[in-house]
């Protein structure tokens, strides 16, 4: 946990630094193209530097936050991460190779779905096989949920770059009109698409930014539904060798069963000393 957060403050800083960067050299850039009026403009300055500052400051950042946020989840949701092929047959042998009291230190260092929710189940339950099967499934669900609201950050950028770009729409044309009444009703052509390019640049760049991540918020989602299932069909078989296992001779015991083995033993329990009467 301490070294994800180390690499996300590192590409914060960073992506500050890269803004802060470009900014700089937009402005030096933007001097010299005004002065080179009427030459063709390449395509960095037709989609970055015609933007204006809602492009810079707001949806370039937004658009390098989608693209961290994009491969951090292709990297952590993963099935050989979250639900790794064989890990149900692995826990079942180790119950059967093992007391189940056992299994919970052994499987601890594993941190995909099934051993997270066993670990919990088994450490939480206290020998009863139903509060078991209820805080394996609860756990199963629990993680599925953290993983689905880690994922709503790409549905949140998806949802307002769109708006932000419509923000610039509206900027946009509001300098267009502000330009013509400047020049009393008959502007040049400059200064017309001036605004025209903050409008659909700004509304290009929203679109830009909002459609890759509204998909890969689903594929993520959908990904997420279906490790859910997969675990819980492996929680399923873990669950009948547990069972399995309690049944067994030398399994966990009731207060009720180890006193009858004392009393069988000829230990009798404080109960037995009772119903003896006193002289």
């Amino acid at each position: 946990m301490r070294k994800a957060f180390l690499l996300k403050t590192v590409f914060l800083a960073g992506l500050a630094v890269l803004v802060v960067a470009l900014i700089a050299a937009l402005r030096s850039q933007s001097g010299g193209s005004a002065a080179a009026a009427g030459q063709s403009q390449t395509l960095f300055e037709q989609f970055v530097v015609a933007g204006g500052p809602i492009v810079w400051l707001v949806l370039l950042p937004m658009s390098l936050v989608a693209v961290y946020l994009a491969v951090e989840y292709s990297l952590s949701i993963r099935r050989e991460r979250l639900v790794p092929r064989g890990v149900g047959d692995g826990i079942i042998e180790q119950i059967q190779r093992f007391d189940g009291g056992q299994l919970p230190a052994r499987i601890a260092k594993q941190d995909d779905f099934v051993s997270t929710a066993v670990v919990r189940a088994i450490n939480k339950s206290g020998g009863d096989w139903f509060r078991m099967r209820n805080l394996l499934f609860e756990s199963l669900q629990e993680q599925a949920l953290r993983l689905g609201r880690r994922i709503e950050w790409l549905n949140l950028i998806g949802n307002v770059s769109p708006m932000v770009g419509l923000f610039g729409t509206v900027f946009g044309m509001i300098k267009l009109f502000n330009a013509i009444v400047t020049a009393g009703g008959q502007p040049e052509a400059a200064q017309l698409a001036e605004g025209i390019s903050v409008a659909l640049v700004t509304t290009l760049w929203g679109l830009f930014i909002a459609i890759p991540s509204l998909a890969i918020h689903g594929v993520f989602a959908n990904r997420i539904e279906t490790l859910l299932s997969d675990a819980t069909a492996e929680a399923e078989n873990i669950l009948t060798e547990m069972r399995n296992s309690l049944k067994k001779p030398g399994a966990a015991q009731q207060p009720e069963q180890k006193q009858m083995i004392r009393v069988a033993a000829g230990k009798p329990s404080l109960q037995a000393d009772k119903s003896v009467p006193l002289h």
